[in-house]
């Protein structure tokens, strides 16, 4: 009995310890943070959605879902479920969300994916800062990876290959075998913006070049 306990308990501490807990800021300027924790499972079904991924182009479509679905879970567990697209919809609300709360908050989650091995074409970098007249604004950072080596594919031979080896021994028809697929290139190197301060609660986020985030880039909300 007390050997089936012990064991209870160590798997209830490997599932306690699945589990994880993301601080995020809200009430601008990270004035206040509340701790979320994230099950294994709802973070498991983030991981299946970026694994569908077959390049970078596809992972950061897929990685602007995954974290309008973390933040919507997080808005059932802290006051940020009231947070608005902008400053101006929310104002004086409490929950509410400003491009500081929002870059840190983004970047800690983007953290937490990298972590568990979801983001295979981006590493994350630190928040980015653009400066236009008198307003600051910042968002999260990832950079895209050169593309992971592909796994190896069985390659389709046509039928009459075979036989033409067998009877005529042309080693020629071996051209016509189609040669393995190629994942595309990609651009390693290029940095983007994620910036979920651009939209409500639970909504996707916008990624976009960072350039062109820095050039003033994004959908137009105050």
């Amino acid at each position: 009995m007390r050997r089936l306990c012990g064991i209870w308990l160590a798997v209830a501490a490997l599932s306690a310890q699945a589990d994880a807990t993301v601080a995020v800021c809200y009430n601008y300027g990270c004035a206040e943070r509340a701790q979320v924790v994230f099950a294994d499972d709802e973070l498991e079904a983030a991981d299946a959605r970026l694994r569908q991924a077959g390049s970078a182009a596809e992972e950061r479509a897929l990685l602007a879902g995954v974290l309008g679905g973390l933040y919507r879970i997080a808005g059932e567990r802290s006051p940020v479920g009231a947070d608005r697209a902008g400053n101006l919809a929310d104002w004086g609300v409490h929950g509410r969300m400003d491009c500081i709360d929002h870059s840190t908050s983004t970047t800690a989650l983007l953290e937490l994916l990298a972590a568990r091995g979801s983001l295979r074409y981006h590493k994350v970098l630190a928040p980015a800062r653009r400066s236009r007249f008198l307003f600051q604004h910042f968002a999260a950072v990832i950079e895209e990876l050169a593309p992971p080596a592909p796994l190896a594919a069985p390659v389709k031979v046509p039928d009459h290959v075979g036989l033409m080896l067998f009877f005529c021994d042309d080693p020629g028809v071996l051209a016509d075998i189609p040669p393995p697929p190629v994942p595309p290139p990609g651009n390693p190197g290029a940095q983007f913006a994620v910036d979920s301060w651009f939209v409500n609660n639970g909504e996707p986020a916008v990624v976009l070049p960072l350039a062109d985030w820095l050039n003033g880039d994004g959908p137009n909300v105050q």
